[in-house]
């Protein structure tokens, strides 16, 4: 089959790569426009421009896939199909209708659980043993269209959205390019999602990071998780923002801590929760490098009774 690509993080590149890989022709590339980053907020290219570029693929980076420009490119392209993982921007219905088996999202979780932007963090912050991947036919609605593959994947105990995302995100390239393989022979129904069951995960902001010390160690354990690496956990010390990395839950220290309070010494740090404690891991300091809470502490020499905000 003739595909054209869609997509624009980390996540996407394993599938455009399996894609590249396979029986199939990917005759273009659609990626979001280059974004500012890092210190020097310097603009850079999306991970997926930089590999098909690599690959000798056609890229096209629109700002956006309303305009007729976008349009013209996808008939000059003349794929057989889309595929779509993790593109960054709903595909308006004039675009839907261009390629005859229309557009095929690969998307990392069981839908209908968790549809939207954060799927992967927002199982790990739930608590969820089991998720996965499905690829699905677009259609308007946001991740509402019926399925044609899936596939299962364990949370693991100490599994941040990172770590998982890397798995589903290797898996879910495979059963993208078996999903194709299927489509091409025709042996392939797709079935419509059930109405029980569903969730939402919209994208996380920075702001929906900060930790809340006042709930209960195994919520503030999987919340962290579940925001790392992005958007990146963090809190108040002394007026300024702390990242923090995963922490670990201190079952055993029996003594009372009040939530958000800081209790250090020369090998560890911990926090209170509304249970027990958690023991802090890596921190990074405003305009500083990550480093060992111990570390961190040492320098900062927390007061009795002297804690967290938020």
């Amino acid at each position: 089959m003739r595909l054209v690509f869609a997509g624009t993080p980390e996540a996407a590149v394993p599938a455009l790569q399996a894609l590249a890989a396979s029986r199939h022709e990917v005759v273009g590339v659609l990626s979001r426009p280059d974004a500012r980053s890092g210190r020097g907020r310097r603009s850079h290219p999306s991970p997926v421009r930089e590999v098909a570029e690599d690959l000798g693929l056609p890229v096209s980076t629109p700002s956006g896939l309303r305009g007729e420009e976008v349009r013209e490119q996808l008939r000059a392209w003349a794929p057989d199909a889309c595929a779509v993982v993790a593109y960054g921007a709903l595909v308006p219905p004039q675009l839907l209708a261009l390629p005859p088996h229309g557009w095929v999202n690969l998307h990392f979780s069981l839908l209908p659980a968790w549809r939207g932007a954060a799927p992967v963090q927002h199982a790990v912050m739930a608590g969820d043993d089991v998720t996965g991947a499905v690829t699905f036919v677009v259609e308007e609605g946001l991740d509402t269209g019926p399925v044609l593959g899936r596939l299962t994947e364990t949370i693991r105990p100490r599994d941040t959205s990172g770590d998982l995302l890397e798995r589903l995100a290797s898996s879910g390239a495979e059963l993208l390019v078996a999903t194709f393989d299927a489509l091409d022979e025709g042996a392939l129904v797709a079935e419509p999602q059930s109405a029980q069951g569903v969730s939402h995960a919209p994208k996380l902001q920075v702001e929906d990071a900060r930790v809340d010390w006042a709930t209960p160690a195994f919520a503030v354990d999987r919340f962290v998780r579940g925001v790392t690496p992005a958007p990146g956990a963090w809190t108040l010390w002394r007026g300024d923002r702390l990242k923090v990395q995963p922490v670990t839950p201190a079952d055993h220290v029996l003594v009372p801590i009040a939530p958000g309070e800081v209790r250090a010494d020369r090998h560890k740090v911990l926090v209170g929760t509304a249970t027990t404690p958690v023991l802090l891991g890596t921190v990074q300091p405003h305009g500083k490098r990550p480093m060992a809470a111990a570390d961190w502490a040492r320098g900062v020499r927390p007061q009795e009774g002297e804690g967290f905000s938020g």
